[in-house]
């Protein structure tokens, strides 16, 4: 059973006495916050401290975010998830697009090749240009297949960049509009927004690589890369999506359950995220554990999808991610099965 909010608490306060975490750690039953405490600066330079509503970038639990909103879109009729990428995608290769699925795209087994990393290594500043969603997928997103589609996973960022466009083009409307729309709003996430367009009541908090001295950690976000891992959020937003997907009624029954079918087995990766099982006094449970890891930043948000618990960690000083699995884990009084 996940520990209570004091204990929990002591398990993050032992945690962050030993290693340099900065940031926030909450508990939650049935989307209701039990606990949340906070370590540490949100930014070091001003002098501010983390608190609860501090928001942090969540990295890759963007790409759980962007998968609701296939769901979503799929269970109004907007959208077949599995489709192939031709006929979602106008204008798409057809020799591949006829092979590539959307679950594909969603489950990072897609088979397209990385046409964004190898350029970036022999140019920098590649990251530092604009490039629209369409100028995206044609100069990182089109490749010839490096395996075929559902045999292997591999997890790269320009399966994202494709998802984002079939959003686009399946809704008409820019992907953050889409996803406010569709996702955001309904499931109450008032504070979940990009990092570039973010307008809260509290201050993002900066990335760093190290504490003393403080060394930020952070590159420029570019809109065509939000799907993959462009969000920031709050203990409390996550709390409240978890709740609102799991707890019932924001997905079909069909959909939630294709949220949470492993399709990556060797990676426990489903759609846009990870179901895994841990073990809590002998009993193996189930938790969709959704993980981000961006520039500095860390996050965790594990939610034991039979109770209702949730937990989430939120870091800003380049933990190790593993670091991040095992103090949720300790929160949850568990280990993972396998």
């Amino acid at each position: 059973m996940t520990a209570s909010a004091g204990e929990a608490r002591d398990v993050a306060a032992a945690f962050a006495a030993s290693h340099p975490f900065y940031g926030v750690v909450a508990t939650a039953s049935g989307g209701r916050i039990e606990g949340a405490a906070a370590f540490g600066k949100a930014d070091i330079e001003a002098g501010s401290d983390a608190t609860p509503a501090t928001p942090y970038c969540i990295g890759s639990i963007s790409k759980w975010l962007t998968s609701l909103t296939a769901l979503r879109l799929s269970d109004a009729g907007k959208l077949d998830i599995d489709a192939p990428l031709s006929a979602l995608l106008p204008g798409y290769r057809k020799d591949t697009g006829d092979q590539v699925r959307l679950t594909h795209l969603l489950s990072n087994t897609s088979g397209i090749p990385d046409g964004f990393g190898p350029r970036m290594k022999a140019d920098a500043t590649l990251w530092t240009q604009s490039f629209t969603t369409q100028e995206a997928v044609a100069a990182f997103c089109s490749g010839d297949l490096a395996f075929a589609p559902g045999s292997k996973f591999e997890y790269l960022f320009t399966n994202w960049v494709l998802v984002k466009a079939i959003i686009e083009a399946a809704t008409g409307e820019d992907f953050i509009a889409a996803m406010r729309r569709v996702t955001l709003a309904p499931l109450g996430l008032n504070a979940t927004a990009p990092i570039f367009a973010y307008d809260g009541p509290n201050a993002v908090a900066p990335a760093y690589a190290s504490i003393d001295p403080p060394a930020r950690k952070m590159k420029p976000y570019r809109p065509y890369t939000l799907a993959s891992g462009g969000y920031v959020s709050t203990v409390g937003d996550l709390v409240a999506a978890a709740h609102g997907v799991y707890g019932g009624g924001f997905l079909s029954p069909a959909a939630l359950t294709r949220l949470s079918a492993v399709l990556a087995p060797e990676e426990h990766y489903a759609l846009g995220g990870r179901v895994r099982d841990v073990t809590i006094g002998g009993k193996r449970v189930r938790f969709a554990w959704e993980t981000g890891r961006v520039d500095g930043y860390r996050s965790v948000l594990a939610h034991d999808i039979e109770a209702g618990r949730s937990i989430v960690v939120l870091n800003n000083t380049d933990l190790s991610q593993k670091d991040m699995d095992l103090l949720a884990l300790d929160i949850a009084g568990g280990a993972f099965a396998d």
